[in-house]
């Protein structure tokens, strides 16, 4: 069958980088991964993931294993080497708004 419908979709650009990144690692493209996600949802006949709302609290140190700490230090430092940083008070500003807790 030709693909001859188009998707138009809004996505924030830094998960769309994120993706892209992962699907190129893989070898696919992002028009595929759609082609592929949409297949799923037909097959399912729904979403072919569990869908949940989370919590929305932030992690404390007490809340994570050894190793899941360790990873979340991993990331931070990946991301200060890559230049992904934000400055403190746009931090505390997402937080109050995101949490209702100020800093």
């Amino acid at each position: 069958m030709a693909k001859t419908a188009s998707i138009f979709a809004r996505v924030e650009p830094e998960i769309k980088d994120q993706a892209e990144a992962v699907l190129n690692k893989l070898g696919i493209p992002m028009s595929n991964a759609v082609n592929i996600f949409l297949r799923q949802v037909v097959l399912h006949n729904g979403l072919p993931f569990e869908v949940k709302m989370t919590n929305n609290k932030p992690l404390g140190y007490g809340d994570l294993t050894t190793e899941e700490f360790n990873t979340e230090i991993e990331k931070g430092f990946n991301d200060l080497r890559a230049g992904r940083v934000v400055p403190a008070d746009k931090v505390a500003e997402r937080i109050t708004k995101e949490y209702g807790h100020e800093l």
